[in-house]
């Protein structure tokens, strides 16, 4: 079995999470390793301009969450 078969997330993560960050290496990696985890990408990322910079979210949900696609 393996180890993205559990029906509850690791270490008490919620099983929907919404990541947000400026578009870096360090916000592409919290996804990476979401992904890695055993979650999956849930809708389309969102984008925008601060003023500053572009900032970006995603949301993933947990492999064996109700609704999850297979």
């Amino acid at each position: 079995m393996s180890q993205h078969a559990s029906s509850a997330p690791p270490d008490g993560l919620p099983a929907y999470r919404l990541l947000t960050g400026p578009v870096d290496s360090a916000f592409c990696k919290r996804v990476s390793e979401a992904l890695a985890l055993g979650y999956r990408l849930h809708g389309s990322p969102a984008a925008t301009f601060n003023g500053e910079r572009v900032i970006v979210a995603q949301a993933v949900l947990w492999a064996g969450a109700n609704g999850a696609a297979d």
